[in-house]
């Protein structure tokens, strides 16, 4: 990992020593398993809130960030560099004092070493960290109560004053402060500007440190999103919980929080530019299903399958200027969406064009060989093709529940105790049982999880629905685990 202090005695007290010695970024993945160990070893009684292992990953990209600014006003101004503050300190706190202070440092935070000026470096950013109102649930990390008070304040002092004198006159203007600012002024921005959010603290980095950090900051650019995105999802979960009623989750959950569904390994957006045809797109959406019984009524047939679209309706909306048709529900959907419908209560409902079977193109659309025959005839027209896909989740009884149960996010035992999955089995394979919760079919609860149940070896698995992190579960789907 970056050399990032306030990460090395947590990772050897947690017994954690392998990753401490691990190079790189910290990771998502890395993040969860620290801040799980942490919140594990919580005393009883701790009424603090848990830490998110986004705001783990946020904070460490906030002392990385600082770190580069370091580096970079040292190279723009060398008498901004904590060099050359190390004999001030010296002189205003005393030479034993200091010595005695960065020891009694290091020894706080291993994995940090001389020479001076990197320790006293690593010290100025633990301190500005434990002065972050953002950072409070990490504060276990980057304590520093253990080290002498009177001198670590005096040599932050010393640090301020000797930073006056070296002003940075580059970043007026994108500081916003109206005036030049010192590094520690430019360091403790982020902070003031939103002590409340370490998300805010990292947009305000992106939006205002790239004069000073240029191509570094440009190099940052991605995991600073990815860490803003997995902060911003997991602050959801934690203000959203489940409400009793139709859609609630509250009482049948115990109370419980809403789980996030945050990948081990995520990835800015990387859209292709497609400039040779994506800019003049003229795009038509139709749900397939609907589009063919109003087709049928329109032309006095039976129109149910892709190839039996006539042609005559493809020229027509071309004539309209239409370049792309985007067909939605185009595939194999699960039998098990549909029973839940219909045995609450709605007899005409289909399943949900988003709970899936298999990604093949219906059996009652006609197939792939009708899907190839009408993107065939519609190029002619100068149409192309489009569909939609969900990449996070299938039905809760796709070919993969069955055979692959262990792609899903799933756990061994219910994660609230007050469910029960005792209704009927929505499974036509007779490998598998399928229950969604009870609660579910009276609308006391959404529940999160339902059972699926090998009829062999009687395991039961409770596997996650299908989520976003914007609504309730999708109680016809299963959570891919990617």
């Amino acid at each position: 990992m970056e050399r990032i202090p306030l990460l090395g005695a947590t990772l050897r007290r947690l017994d954690l020593d392998a990753l401490a010695s691990r190079t790189g970024p910290l990771q998502p993945a890395t993040a969860r398993r620290i801040v799980a160990r942490l919140n594990a070893e919580r005393a009883a009684g701790d009424d603090n809130r848990q830490p998110l292992p986004g705001e783990l990953l946020a904070l460490s990209l906030l002392h990385e960030a600082a770190h580069l600014a370091i580096v970079e006003a040292a190279r723009r101004r060398p008498e901004a560099a904590l060099a050359t503050a190390v004999p001030v300190v010296r002189d205003s706190v005393g030479a034993k004092q200091t010595d005695a202070l960065l020891d009694a440092f290091a020894d706080a935070f291993p994995g940090v070493e001389p020479p001076a000026d990197l320790r006293l470096e690593d010290l100025l950013l633990v301190h500005l960290a434990n002065a972050n109102p953002a950072a409070a649930p990490l504060r276990s990390l980057v304590d520093e109560t253990d080290l002498p008070a009177d001198d670590l304040a005096a040599t932050v002092q010393a640090i301020e004053r000797h930073q006056a004198g070296a002003v940075l006159d580059d970043g007026t203007e994108a500081a916003g402060t109206g005036a030049a600012i010192s590094l520690i002024e430019l360091l403790r921005e982020p902070a003031r500007r939103s002590p409340d959010s370490l998300a805010g603290q990292l947009r305000y980095v992106r939006e205002h440190w790239g004069w000073l950090l240029g191509d570094a900051l440009r190099e940052l650019e991605g995991r600073l999103d990815i860490a803003i995105g997995v902060l911003t999802e997991e602050e959801h979960g934690l203000h959203t919980r489940f409400g009793a009623g139709a859609g609630g989750g509250g009482a049948g959950a115990g109370g419980g929080e809403a789980p996030t569904f945050v990948g081990a390994d995520v990835e800015a957006e990387r859209f292709s530019t497609d400039l040779d045809w994506m800019p003049r797109l003229v795009l038509l959406a139709k749900s397939t299903y609907v589009w063919l019984d109003q087709l049928s009524k329109e032309h006095r047939r039976e129109i149910r399958t892709l190839d039996a679209i006539p042609d005559e309706e493809l020229a027509r909306i071309a004539a309209r200027g239409i370049t792309g048709l985007w067909l939605i529900g185009l595939w194999q959907r699960s039998r098990a969406s549909e029973r839940i419908k219909r045995w609450r209560g709605n007899t005409d409902a289909v399943a949900s064009a988003y709970s899936l079977d298999d990604y093949r193109i219906a059996d009652d659309l006609g197939g792939e060989e009708a899907l190839a025959d009408l993107r065939t005839r519609a190029w002619r027209h100068g149409i192309r093709m489009a569909s939609d896909m969900v990449p996070n989740h299938m039905g809760l009884d796709s070919r993969w529940v069955i055979e692959h149960p262990e792609r899903f996010i799933s756990v061994d035992e219910p994660p609230y105790p007050a469910y029960r999955f005792e209704g009927r089995n929505l499974a036509d394979d007779p490998r598998i049982e399928i229950r969604i919760e009870d609660h579910y079919w009276d609308d006391s609860d959404a529940a999160v999880v339902f059972e699926r149940r090998d009829t062999a070896t009687g395991e039961r698995r409770y596997l996650y629905h299908g989520n976003d992190g914007t609504s309730f579960p999708w109680n016809d789907t299963a959570q891919l685990d990617f």
